[in-house]
Parts: C-alpha cells; structure tokens; sequence
C-alpha cells in the first residue's frame, strides 16, 4: 500500500470545517477525530478499489551494450492479467548514472490488455548498469492511495568507451593503404617486406629500379615494398591514482582508452597481432591471441568495467606481466601519466630497455589549462599561480627526457590530440621499417 500526494491535502483541507465547528461551539476534537476518520475510510476504499498490482507481468526490453553518451532504447512491458483497470505508476531502478529521465511514467491498462512504457537512459559512465527490479504503483479512482508491488525483473547494459576517436581513424588507413602498396607511393626501409614489380613513373625512388627485371621487360621496372605484417603491439594502460585524475571532460583513463582503441583499429587492419593489459597492482583487464574483425569487440567489453583506483602502480608487475603475453614484442605502448619525477621514478626504475626489436613509447595526457595558467599575468594570485604551472611543466619534460635517455620515446598531448599522435607514430615506425 502507498498514498499519494492528495491525503495531505485531503487532511489539510480538515482545518475549514474545524475552525468553523469552533466558532459553532462544537467540540473541536470530536470534529478533528470525525474528519480523520472520513480520511482513513477514503484511504481504504481507494485501496480496496484499486486494481492489484501483484497481478501484473513485467517483461524488459533493453539491448545488451551501448556506447558510451548514446542514448538507450529502453522499455517495460506490462500485462494487466486482473479484473480491473490498472491505473499505474511505473519506477524502474537504475542508478543514477544510467541517466534515466526525470519522473516516473503512468500508464492505464484495461484488463487482459498489455502495454509498453518507455524509459529511455543517456548514460554517464563505462561500466555496467543493473536494475533489479520494477516497482508497479496502482492507484484508486480518488488517487489518493493505492496497491504497490516489486517485479524482479532483472536488467542489465554494459557501457563501452565512447571511441570518439574513431572520427580520425579513415584518414590513417588511407595513409597505411599507402604503405600496403595499394597507390602509387610506396616505401623502402629497414624491415619491410618486398611486394611486386612495376613500371617505373616519375617521381618513384631511383633506388627501388630492378635492372634485371627492366632488362628483361625492356623498360624499366621498380621494385614495391609493403611493411611487414605479423608484428605484435602490447599497449599498457595504467589504471592507477594518476589516472584518475581529470582533464576536460574525462579522466586520463578515458583519454588512454581513445588512444588505445584507434591504435588497435588501425594495427588490426595492417596486419598486427595487439595484446591489451589494464594494470595498476594487478591486472584489471587483458586481451591477447584475439585477431581481425573480433578485435574491437574483445577490447571494449573488458574496457568498459575498468575505472581508476587510487593505489600506486607496480610497474615492476606490469612490465613482467607484458612477457605473458607475447616473448616478441615489436612495440610496447605505455598509456599513462608519468608528469612528475617523484612519483615517475618507480616507472623509470622499472623501465624496460629498448632495442632494435622493441620500441617503447610512453603516451601521457596533459591538461591546456596548465599552459594557459603558466602565461597569465594579471593579478600577484596569477603569478603565483603561473609559477606553479610552470614547474609543472617543467617536471614534466624532465621525466619526458628521463624517458627518452632510456631508450624511449615520450608523447604528450590533450585527450583530443594524443590518439592521433600515436597512431600517426605506429605510422611513421610502420613506414621506417622499424615495425
């Protein structure tokens, strides 16, 4: 049983006939007692008229992932299976990150008939949403109180990273069909792989001409190159305190994952094996031996429940968790937030060592707002504020040079920027024979 928002109303509006049986000389309790009475007796009759929620059957519909930011087709049916009209208030329980819209539908169903409500969500972060149950409210005809019932109903949606980034993902496969040799540019460097013969245009590299084969053809012909496929690329996201901590309208672990998934994109369509590890005192995610179409799958599914943790990164354990993966790793991706020297040493302590097999790259969200402090000048609270910001920065080129003398390379940028920054150096490492 619930009431509604008329009863105090109902009961408030009891004050008229109690002042006017004061001024009538009437006893002012026996009035009071009579008029909470006549209250009570409408409660139970519009409890007693109600349709009984109990004798209702809720079923769900409701996709089983969505994307982060797109909006949720969402609904709840339900089958009257009483005697009587089914005046009904529905209250579906997601959290409120789910995004659901304010206020609770209502619904009239005749009896034997079925309808079907609409709750759409909008929701607000990775992860999953769950809704155990469905609460059914039926109201009286005087609506001021009723029957209430709980369907468990359980549903559930896993929400995956946006992938925003995927907007930049056409123009780098058009830079990496390049490289394939599927146009007239084509490329030679250390490592890649020799492709096919033909004809000679202006422009080609003088040093790609197949004497043999022009003597033979009697004109002049040119060898094409495509880079080697089968390489392996292991991308590390750290999922530590740094993570978590925000620049724009996201977190650093949500800028991390962009850059990942377009960098995986683009590796499965040139050919490359990628291995996915979440780490900050444990592995929270891992992916590897998965290939081709299925990629992009696998990596947003064990994405999308990982948030940061405000725990330290063992990047000892992380670097030795890379050899599980793969013993032959051509390109180690660190995803993380290395801008200060105390807290980077552990990361430069555990730093793997480059070679000419395996090229560490270390990719690092930074805040423009932090820039923009350091160049303002208007108040002493901006100087201050400007030196700090200037310090910052300057630590964090010190850990990026502290990188770079490791055998690493350091790329910084803001969440939009810093995923085409690293697919466009896959490229480039693609291009040099270097992967």
């Amino acid at each position: 049983m619930f009431v509604t928002g008329r009863l105090p109303v109902v009961v408030a509006a009891g004050l008229l006939p109690l002042v006017l049986a004061g001024l009538a000389g009437y006893p002012a309790y026996a009035v009071l007692g009579g008029w909470i009475a006549l209250c009570v007796l409408l409660v139970v009759v519009d409890v007693a008229a109600a349709a009984s929620a109990r004798q209702v059957v809720v079923t769900r519909r409701l996709p089983v992932r969505t994307r982060l930011g797109e909006p949720v087709p969402v609904s709840v049916a339900l089958q009257n299976q009483g005697a009587r009209l089914l005046r009904a208030v529905i209250r579906d329980a997601w959290q409120p990150t789910a995004g659901a819209a304010p206020g609770r539908p209502e619904v009239e169903i005749p009896p034997g008939e079925r309808r079907r409500v609409d709750i759409p969500l909008l929701p607000r972060r990775r992860g999953e949403l769950v809704s155990e149950f469905v609460v059914v409210r039926s109201r009286g005809p005087l609506g001021l109180a009723g029957r209430q019932a709980v369907h468990r109903v359980r549903g559930a949606i896993r929400v995956l990273p946006a992938f925003s980034s995927r907007k930049h993902l056409p123009s780098r496969l058009a830079r990496l069909r390049e490289l394939d040799g599927n146009t007239s540019i084509q490329v030679r460097g250390q490592g890649t792989e020799f492709d096919s013969l033909r004809e000679y245009v202006r422009g080609d590299d003088v040093r790609s001409i197949d004497w043999r084969a022009t003597a033979r053809a009697g004109t002049t012909m040119l060898r094409t190159w495509r880079p080697e496929r089968d390489r392996h690329v292991v991308i590390i996201i750290d999922t530590g305190r740094t993570a978590a901590a925000r620049v724009g309208d996201g977190t650093r672990a949500d800028a991390a994952l962009e850059a990942a998934l377009l960098l995986s994109a683009l590796a499965a369509r040139a050919g490359d094996h990628v291995h996915l590890l979440m780490y900050d005192r444990v592995a929270r995610a891992r992916v590897t031996g998965v290939d081709g179409a299925a990629l992009l799958p696998a990596l947003t599914d064990a994405m999308a429940p990982v948030h940061a943790r405000l725990v330290d990164t063992d990047w000892h354990g992380a670097f030795t968790a890379v050899r599980t993966l793969t013993t032959r790793p051509s390109l180690i991706v660190v995803l993380t937030a290395q801008d200060a020297a105390e807290s980077a040493r552990g990361f430069l302590g555990a730093f793997p060592a480059a070679s000419r097999a395996t090229t560490v790259l270390v990719g690092s969200v930074t805040d423009d707002g932090i820039a923009a402090v350091a160049r303002r000048r208007d108040s002493r609270e901006d100087v201050y504020l400007a030196a700090a910001a200037e310090r910052t920065l300057r630590d964090a080129e010190n850990v990026a040079d502290a990188i770079r003398r490791a055998g690493g390379e350091a790329i910084a940028a803001d969440p939009e920027a810093l995923p085409p920054k690293i697919a466009d150096r896959y490229l480039e490492l693609k291009a040099a024979g270097r992967l």
